[in-house]
């Protein structure tokens, strides 16, 4: 069954993804990759490196999910924070640690970011100096960026492009237009040369009203395709327990599909979209996720917003128009009582009844910060319950017969890399956001022995921080 997409697409849904997990619209980074490649025309720089400042615009924020775990454990607000500091409003990010540490971790954030979004761009199979770019996305002109091993015209060009079209189009947006210019001009030979700030405020107004006049810019036409696990696999980054979820469901999906004997266009179609259904999620802050009581009126407001923002992405990824249509029906109930719509009865046709019952079969028998995962004698009985409330569909939900929750078994790896089965075990629980101690505790290991598994599992994948490992191994079918 076909569960690709087209590397442009791709692009354009990691834009996507990025710009809500970093509080931006939805067109942000769309916007910012016009202006990248205006401003490095207008510097008389050759079309290469617009097209590749265009590219590093698009996903800059790709590890955005990746680090939001650990942003999370610094500022209470990983969404609405990261806006704050985009906006250079660090007075309301809601820092909740000590300056000192805050400082200590920035690093840490940004290293799984980079090195997140470099194999994503590894994985999309684009040039080898975009993967270089997502390495320094954090430095600046005069060294004071993060890690801060380069400065000045040691910093790829596109990033320094795409720090200043960044600025453009956000800091206008903010601020307005005459402090926006002002800004720049304080942030030049700080962030990016004196030469690129001053075309900046020269030009802002004219490239932003030529912005506004023009369509949203397209990534130049790849027939190549990607997996669209990959970017469900980047998007269950968000929250370690989420590590593989978006799989599981669309296996669930695909098999009830198929027990259900849909049409095979059908059957790939609530697959696809399965695979897409969390990626609203990424707008909402961890905070709410990872609440262990009961959640708040303000935090439900929140949480209904989630297959709100999945259903954007049709508007703004027209190949995957379908699939996000059917993945914003994920949380809706036949009674009305779902959302982000509330929609019942004949309003959610047969295949759409399909993703609401796999999405919570596999949660049930899934941990969650807020309770132990279900048995599955349990879980079935929860499912007939809401059945009889008249919630999920009942052919659906008798389809279920037989099947538990380990649904994602790990396909065969494609890669030379080869894991042990203890190793697989560690790897397995530290994706789930689990710590050394914590594995030690389950795997009836010493935290040591764990340490020392964990060490040859980055050894073998050559990464450095768990939501790599876990995006590297899902990718090779090894978790």
């Amino acid at each position: 069954m076909d569960d690709s997409i087209s590397v442009s697409d791709a692009l354009l849904a990691f834009a996507f993804m990025g710009d809500l997990s970093m509080g931006q619209p939805p067109t942000h980074s769309r916007r910012v990759a016009w202006l990248a490649r205006r401003i490095a025309q207008d510097l008389g720089l050759e079309a290469g490196i617009g097209e590749e400042a265009e590219q590093v615009a698009l996903l800059r924020w790709a590890g955005c999910t990746a680090n939001a775990s650990d942003v999370a454990g610094v500022i209470a607000d990983d969404v609405q924070g990261r806006r704050a500091m985009l906006a250079l409003r660090p007075q309301e990010m809601q820092v909740i640690v000590a300056p000192e540490d805050l400082a200590q971790q920035a690093p840490h954030i940004a290293a799984v970011h980079c090195e997140v979004a470099s194999l994503i761009v590894s994985a999309l199979g684009l040039s080898p100096s975009i993967n270089i770019a997502m390495d320094f996305l954090f430095e600046k002109w005069n060294g004071s960026g993060v890690p801060g091993r380069l400065a000045g015209n040691e910093i790829p060009l596109p990033v320094l492009i795409v720090h200043l079209a960044g600025d453009c189009e956000l800091l206008a947006r903010e601020h307005g237009l005459p402090q926006a210019a002002a800004l720049i001009a304080q942030r030049a030979e700080v962030v990016y040369p004196r030469a690129f700030a001053e075309l900046a405020c020269a030009s802002l107004q004219a490239w932003l009203q030529e912005l506004d006049a023009a369509p949203l810019p397209i990534p130049l036409a790849q027939s190549r395709k990607v997996p669209l696990s990959l970017l469900a696999d980047a998007i269950d980054l968000k929250l370690p327990w989420l590590t593989g979820f978006s799989r599981a469901c669309a296996n669930t999906a695909g098999e009830l599909a198929a027990r259900l004997q849909l049409p095979q266009e059908e059957q790939a179609l609530v697959r696809r979209s399965a695979l897409l259904h969390s990626l609203g999620r990424v707008a909402i802050p961890n905070k709410v996720w990872n609440r262990e009581g009961p959640l708040s009126s303000s935090d439900w407001e929140q949480v209904r917003l989630g297959p709100y923002w999945t259903a954007r992405l049709a508007n703004l990824v027209p190949a995957l128009k379908n699939e996000a249509e059917m993945a914003s029906y994920a949380y809706e109930r036949l009674d009305g009582s779902g959302y982000f719509r509330a929609a019942s009865g004949a309003a959610t046709g047969s295949a759409l009844c399909i993703l609401p019952v796999a999405n919570c079969w596999i949660a049930l028998q899934s941990p969650r910060p807020w309770r132990a995962p279900m048995q599955p004698e349990e879980a079935r009985a929860h499912m007939e319950k809401q059945m009889a409330l008249g919630r999920f569909d009942a052919a659906v939900v008798a389809a279920l017969d037989g099947r538990s929750a380990a649904l994602a078994a790990p396909s065969k790896t494609t890669h030379s890399v080869q894991l042990s089965a203890r190793e697989r075990e560690v790897l397995q629980r530290i994706s789930k956001g689990e710590s050394n101690k914590e594995a030690a505790r389950q795997l009836g290991l010493s935290p040591a022995t764990v340490r020392t598994h964990l060490e040859s599992v980055f050894r073998k994948l050559e990464c450095n921080s768990r939501a790599a490992a876990t995006l590297k191994a899902s990718l090779m079918g090894l978790l």
